[in-house]
């Protein structure tokens, strides 16, 4: 079934601007590539609002914020909901410090988001309108169990519907939901949190898979959630002795590239509630 969202981001190449962070920026434009995008990066406020026109979507990652990219979003932000273009969020490290968890709040008011793509910490911080994480990562406090499941896919679903946009928590296991319904997903590695980017390249792919499929946003986001930690699953199994993180990133990158909907719709590990 997923695999049908997987064929709509291969035949439309959709273009996405990321405003994401230059930890990961590489990784970000390579993993777009693979799963069938095609990436364009800019944090200019000069230069961003003629870059979104061009695009239809928008992925806006808070990891290494700076003045001029804080404004950089807001003005991509107005120029793509005025475009009526797609737009993530993807608030990295929210709830670590003031200027993070404000501006992300602050993008949440005045930017209408499609998607917004953290893990729990993160997604409880915007909810909450403030919160802890460890660093970039989820607080060891905040994570989703069989035994509170029922507790965050209501919590996901309640914030959908607050907020109008697909909510994507991402973790051990992964949350997408809309104010109906959730997406529970059971793909990925372990070993994927020792690799930093992997949700960076996750929320750019996400994007394509909502510009690609603009009717069924919230199927065509899970199914990029199980792309990627099928992916992890994937080039896992090709790890041999003495391989470390630098290789396992480059084997989900290829494994992205050459996922096909067959493989994704077989491989897809999730249920719906």
């Amino acid at each position: 079934m997923l695999g049908k969202y997987l064929n709509e981001v291969r035949s439309k190449t959709p273009l996405v601007h990321n405003i994401t962070n230059y930890v990961t920026v590489n990784d970000v434009a390579n993993a777009l590539l693979a799963c069938g995008g095609s990436p364009i990066m800019s944090d200019e406020p000069d230069d961003v609002a003629d870059i979104t026109s061009i695009c239809g979507g928008l992925n806006i990652n808070i990891g290494t914020l700076n003045k001029r990219s804080i404004e950089a979003m807001f003005v991509a932000g107005k120029k793509a909901n005025e475009l009526g273009h797609t737009v993530l969020l993807d608030p990295v490290g929210a709830g670590a410090s003031a200027l993070r968890t404000n501006t992300a709040l602050e993008l949440m008011q005045k930017v209408r988001l499609d998607v917004i793509r953290g893990n729990v910490s993160e997604i409880k911080t915007l909810a909450l309108g403030s919160g802890t994480t460890k660093g970039v990562d989820a607080d060891a406090a905040d994570t989703v169990t069989e035994e509170n499941l029922d507790l965050m896919v209501d919590f996901a679903k309640a914030f959908a519907k607050k907020t109008g946009a697909v909510i994507a928590i991402t973790g051990a296991i992964d949350l997408v939901a809309d104010g109906e319904k959730c997406f529970v997903i059971r793909n990925g590695r372990p070993e994927m949190s020792r690799i930093t980017g992997t949700g960076c390249q996750l929320s750019s792919i996400a994007t394509a898979y909502a510009v690609a499929n603009p009717e069924n946003k919230t199927e065509a986001v899970a199914a990029s959630v199980c792309l990627m930690g099928l992916a992890g699953e994937i080039g896992y199994s090709y790890m041999q002795k003495g391989e470390g993180n630098s290789t396992y990133r480059n084997r989900i990158i290829d494994a992205i590239y050459n996922m096909d909907a067959e493989t994704l719709s077989e491989g897809a590990k999730y249920e719906v509630r």
